[in-house]
């Protein structure tokens, strides 16, 4: 399954008072791995910034100047995001603006939800933790990923904590490798190697194996 962790940062907080994204920040996961793909682009958003909003993420519009504009990226961001499924926190604030610089641009795509699914980790995390607070950060500290590097907002950075957020919110286990060989003893309780990459020094993984009479059930459902 192909994901796409997506972020942006923009002039202000509303699209449809003609604010505009000046940052897009992606990081592809591939069956749940991180891989090498990123997009990532500053954009001259051809107006001024509010200054709530350089506050938040630092980013002058003097810095923009000799960026490219929105329209002179749409179809690289387009071509890396198409078929996948946006994982997004705030999933309305950042589609509402992509969709509007679609429209500004003209591009062959008018919604991003026409070429791409869209998951929510703002609503996943309220359903997880109802009554709290699921800011990113919030969950940063609820699922111990360490973002005391994030003094300022940025779309990459940003999309970097939040693949990590999602992974630890969504299962957190990446790999879990049977070894080939594998084998079952004469009480039909199966033996298995399991691969420890990943587990700190000196911890430990506990492997709880079935009994016959859960493997029976398993094969059971599996018929």
């Amino acid at each position: 399954m192909r994901q796409i962790i997506l972020d942006t940062e923009t002039t202000g907080l509303e699209w449809d008072l003609g604010h505009r994204i000046i940052e897009v920040g992606c990081i592809e996961l591939l069956d749940r791995r991180v891989t090498e793909k990123r997009f990532h682009r500053f954009i001259n958003p051809e107006r001024s910034i509010d200054h709530g909003a350089l506050e938040v993420h630092g980013i002058s519009a003097e810095s923009l100047l000799g960026k490219p504009k929105f329209r002179e990226v749409v179809d690289e961001l387009l071509e890396f995001i198409s078929g996948s499924e946006l994982v997004i926190h705030n999933a309305d604030f950042d589609i509402g603006f992509l969709n509007n610089e679609l429209l500004l641009s003209g591009a062959a795509v008018e919604r991003i939800e026409d070429i791409c699914s869209v998951q929510d980790t703002l609503q996943l995390a309220r359903q997880l933790h109802p009554g709290q607070r699921n800011s990113l950060d919030a969950l940063c500290k609820r699922y111990g990923v360490d973002n005391s590097h994030r003094t300022l907002h940025g779309a990459m950075l940003d999309a970097e904590i939040l693949a990590d957020v999602y992974l630890a919110m969504t299962g957190g286990q990446t790999e879990l490798l049977f070894s080939r060989n594998s084998k079952s003893d004469n009480s039909g309780e199966i033996t298995a190697t399991i691969s420890t990459e990943g587990i700190a020094e000196g911890g430990q993984l506990e492997v709880i194996y079935p009994n016959s009479q859960e493997i029976e059930l398993h094969r059971q459902w599996l018929d």
